[in-house]
């Protein structure tokens, strides 16, 4: 089974969604927690932010970075993105994460609530893309949720990917790619392709810091 279409579906689901993105933020404690603890992360240098989404987090990493580059494929949260930093050391870019390849190195890969949509298939050459991304000494830091967050989700069986069903105000109805990581699971995987990770668990999410192989792919 092709995941294109599962993949197409969670795009035009947060182009249409983009409105109500922000809402879970507004509403969840253990989200406002996460936000803050960007302080405590490891980021330096130019950053590469993947899936930046409505740019909750873009503000918080311009603010220990040397420049952000925050890319996401939907043009309709990086409106809202836009609108919410005023930072002149941030650049935004509209782009397919599946197809995009970033033209420079950064010294920090960062990216929230991106790998879960990400399907299993993919998740070798996603993590290459990061390796190939990064400069020497370069980290990955990565934030997500967390198995117990499958009880919260319409889990859907018989997809080409681990995925969920979410619903709009409007009544309409997507699917998405979902992957519940496990941290062990997630950290011998990573281990498996190379790279040295570091992953503790958080409210029920889990922020991960990893370094790349010494050679790529």
């Amino acid at each position: 089974m092709d995941d294109d279409a599962l993949l197409a579906e969670q795009m035009a689901y947060y182009r249409a969604g983009a409105a109500a993105y922000d809402r879970p933020y507004a509403e969840r404690e253990d989200l406002q927690e996460l936000l803050a603890v960007v302080d405590d992360l490891p980021i330096a240098g130019d950053v590469l932010e993947l899936a930046c989404g409505t740019g909750q987090w873009t503000p918080r990493i311009a603010a220990r970075a040397h420049s952000v580059t925050a890319v996401d494929a939907a043009a309709e949260v990086l409106a809202l993105a836009r609108a919410r930093t005023a930072s002149p050391t941030v650049q935004f870019l509209e782009a397919d994460l599946f197809e995009w390849q970033p033209p420079r190195r950064y010294d920090t890969v960062f990216f929230a609530f991106w790998l879960s949509h990400v399907p299993p298939t993919r998740l070798p050459d996603f993590w290459n893309t990061v390796a190939a991304a990064l400069a020497p000494g370069g980290k990955a830091i990565f934030i997500d949720d967390g198995p117990a967050a499958a009880a919260e989700e319409e889990v859907l069986a018989n997809q080409p990917a681990p995925a969920a069903l979410r619903r709009l105000d409007d009544g309409s109805q997507y699917r998405i790619v979902k992957v519940f990581h496990d941290v062990r699971t997630l950290t011998d995987d990573l281990t498996m392709l190379g790279w040295s990770v570091r992953i503790r668990s958080m409210s029920g999410n889990f922020i991960g810091i990893a370094e790349p192989p010494t050679t790529p792919g």
